[in-house]
């Protein structure tokens, strides 16, 4: 009981806006006190779980989006996904869907993507018809392909909690990401024309589509390099984030020439910031975790929700609620080190493999993420368009709703959706 009342705490103390890091403070302060735990001997052991050559991956994928963003590779590929297929009818939608989905295979951050698609797609989706509303919740929808589609912060963060393959992880969600990206680009096609009238955009010359495709082969070339270096067996996910951040620095500062010192010295200082908070969480967090496992809490969940007799579809089901509950009331990360690793039990008991479990999460925290109250990814597409919240939650939950959340229930009740390429590629 006093585990799920610090679960609640946490939620709480988010809720009323305290800092996530502080949140998952307070919620150990407070289980420290009611289970009267040792903090030294649980500091020791959550340093020692921070210990891990898989983590180091993190800062590095991080540091990739901000490179990106500072060193022009992300303009490149949005004006080459444009040129492609931005005339065409929801084209310029579906540039959009394509660029997260790119952006996503090279640094694995929504957050980034946000930024870096947000402010050079918003303004020219404006004049070809599409409503600042509608543009921030389907920016805030498909800049989530980030964490589906590999590399992954978050199936990092997944692995590591639950002590699975982070390649093994990767592999698991690309299915799931697939199918969002087409459900995303066949409903934004569908919108075009019936939800707001699209201005035919011009006729794009042969001469500037070869301009724009050899302009973004550099940056094209790199999710080949990581994807294939990691499932080809050439290096480690770790080694992989380290070749993407030389690679990143290479073409922007020698290619495009657009990173500067200046821009690669608020690069360093962003990916610092943003990786600091995640690691100070991941800290708390195996400490909390390191609690709840030692008074049985998980145990004690699994054995209270199979009493209840739902059957496999039903656990699923109620395991699905919870988790697009608790991902629409705390962010991506604590959802991933707190919330999925206590269910894993859960999931297992009735048969679900832990890799498809991975992409379950993975999809609830596409719809959490842009899910009112909290929707940290919904705000920031509303910050980064200039448009009120008002006026973008209703097209993000007609994407949510008919878009995301079949996308998680096939994953659920589909596993060759989740489990084929892992099998492919040898991990299960």
């Amino acid at each position: 009981m006093e585990g799920l009342l610090a679960i609640g705490l946490l939620i709480l103390l988010m809720g009323i806006g305290v800092p996530v890091a502080w949140a998952f403070a307070g919620t150990l302060a407070y289980l420290v006190y009611i289970y009267d735990s040792n903090l030294s001997t649980l500091l020791l052991q959550g340093f020692r779980s921070l210990n891990s050559i898989v983590l180091l991956a993190l800062p590095l994928f991080v540091l990739t989006g901000y490179l990106m963003q500072s060193g022009g590779l992300a303009t490149r590929i949005i004006r080459f996904i444009d040129v492609l297929v931005g005339g065409r009818r929801g084209g310029m939608g579906a540039s959009l869907v394509l660029s997260s989905g790119i952006f996503g295979a090279i640094a694995g951050t929504a957050t980034a993507a946000v930024a870096s698609i947000g402010t050079i797609m918003v303004d020219p989706l404006e004049k070809r018809g599409y409503p600042r509303g509608y543009t921030s919740a389907l920016l805030g929808v498909s800049s989530l392909l980030g964490i589906l589609i590999p590399p992954s912060i978050t199936m990092i963060l997944f692995a590591v909690v639950t002590r699975q393959s982070v390649a093994a992880a990767f592999a698991a969600t690309i299915g799931p990401a697939l199918l969002l990206m087409i459900g995303l680009i066949l409903f934004n096609r569908f919108c075009a024309g019936r939800l707001f009238e699209e201005i035919p955009g011009e006729a794009v010359a042969k001469g500037q589509r070869g301009k724009a495709v050899f302009a973004a082969l550099p940056a094209l070339v790199l999710p080949f390099i990581i994807l294939g270096g990691i499932y080809g067996g050439v290096f480690t996910p770790t080694e992989a984030a380290a070749v993407a951040v030389a690679a990143s620095l290479f073409i922007g500062a020698f290619i495009y020439r657009d990173l500067t010192w200046g821009r690669f010295g608020k690069s360093i200082i962003a990916a610092a910031e943003t990786t600091g908070t995640i690691i100070l969480i991941l800290l708390f967090s195996f400490m909390i975790s390191r609690i709840l496992a030692f008074e049985r809490v998980p145990q004690e969940l699994t054995e209270t929700m199979l009493s209840f007799s739902l059957g496999p579809i039903g656990t699923l089901l109620l395991v699905n609620a919870v988790l697009i509950v608790t991902g629409a009331l705390m962010d991506d990360v604590s959802v991933t080190v707190v919330i999925a690793p206590l269910f894993m039990p859960v999931v297992t008991a009735v048969g679900v493999e832990p890799l498809h479990y991975a992409a379950i999460v993975g999809c609830s925290v596409v719809i959490g993420a842009n899910s009112p109250p909290v929707a940290p990814i919904l705000y920031m597409a509303c910050r980064i368009s200039k448009v009120p919240i008002h006026k973008t939650v209703g097209p993000a939950l007609l994407l949510l709703g008919i878009v995301a959340l079949p996308v998680m229930l096939v994953t659920t009740f589909w596993p060759a959706l989740s489990l084929s390429f892992p099998r492919w590629l040898g991990f299960y």
